[in-house]
């Protein structure tokens, strides 16, 4: 009896050390897995109570009852009440109210609304708001973590946590415009977590979220910091973004390799001119339907996207040199960006 009572012990023995070892095997994970627990809890602590939900009604004589409605999701960004959201969740708003984290329903304003960036600024009446600061954006990395907050669906106060993808993307605005330094990360985003914040461990806003790739999974895009930044002291300075425009529509075309080689041109395309505006810069340049751009102030032009680029509020009344190919003949015009319309609006 005493040696059957042996054997039995030792033999559960050898069976509770074959069932305990797994957790012994993941035990030495257990501190990594608490440590980013504690890292995206500690931010989400610190953050959750600057993040708004946007709700919007603007009159719209097709919509029932007149009204058309949406939603999207926003930050604080000063203590006095300016909020960083999208354009696309605040543009053509008749009314505009936040929901904040701890219950309070106020209504806000649109400062400024740049489309061309798909950011927008928003003020709250009141003070001594909780508010986020805007990281460097020039200093994240892909594989680092990423967490976003907003609203997604209408579920306010919701937290994905993920890491960025890539950095260096591009996003088409709603303008036609290039949006550049994209940041992608595979943090879940939803309809509704537009113009929230995408912040890092440290509970600084690396990015704004603006968009997910269907039917996609795992694929969101948020603005850059550094360009967020930029956009809001615009807005709040001028309550709008000055750029210039030359009056043109064109299409990307490669160059003929004779003339790259002949002028040793730095890119092999350039912008075919399509159209003329009547009485723009470009007209009063001599500009010609046809001619191919190939350089602005001194700048390689390749694509509409880069000509884009160049033409900022710096060039607005000032003559600038504008290269051309016209037929096989490289020229130089002298033009004068005008304010772009539309942009004091």
């Amino acid at each position: 009896m005493v040696a059957f009572h042996e054997t039995f012990t030792a033999g559960d023995a050898a069976a509770v050390d074959r069932a305990e070892a797994p957790a012994r095997a993941a035990a030495p994970d257990r501190p990594l897995l608490d440590a980013y627990s504690e890292a995206v809890a500690g931010a989400v602590a610190r953050t959750h109570a600057a993040v708004v939900h946007v709700e919007v009604r603007s009159r719209n004589p097709r919509a029932p009852e007149g009204a058309a409605g949406g939603s999207g999701s926003g930050f604080f960004i000063s203590p006095d009440g300016y909020i960083m959201t999208n354009s696309h969740v605040v543009h053509g708003a008749d009314e505009v109210r936040v929901f904040l984290a701890d219950g309070r329903r106020l209504a806000a304003e649109v400062v400024g609304d740049d489309p061309e960036t798909d950011l927008a600024i928003l003020r709250a009446g009141g003070g001594d708001f909780t508010h986020l600061s805007f990281g460097n954006s020039d200093r994240v990395r892909p594989g680092q973590i990423a967490i976003a907050l907003g609203s997604p669906m209408g579920f306010q106060q919701t937290v994905t946590a993920g890491v960025v993808s890539a950095l260096g993307r591009s996003l088409r605005g709603a303008t036609g415009r290039l949006i550049d330094d994209i940041i992608q990360t595979d943090a879940a985003l939803n309809p509704g977590n537009s113009g929230g914040p995408l912040i890092d461990t440290r509970g600084e806003v690396i990015g704004v979220n603006t968009a997910i790739i269907r039917p996609a999974q795992g694929l969101c895009l948020a603005i850059a910091s550094n360009l967020a930044r930029w956009v809001a002291g615009w807005l709040i300075k001028e309550r709008r973004i000055r750029r210039s425009f030359i009056g043109v529509s064109g299409q990307n075309v490669p160059l003929l390799r004779t003339l790259v080689r002949h002028y040793r041109l730095p890119a092999e395309t350039g912008v075919l001119v399509a159209s003329i505006e009547p009485g723009s810069p470009a007209a009063a340049a001599g500009l010609e339907e046809g001619d191919i751009i190939i350089g602005f102030a001194g700048q390689t032009i390749p694509a509409i996207d880069a000509l884009h680029k160049e033409l900022t509020a710096e060039h607005i009344g000032r003559s600038r040199p504008l290269t051309i190919l016209r037929h096989t003949e490289r020229r130089t015009l002298v033009i004068t960006p005008r304010e772009l319309p539309g942009a004091a609006d």
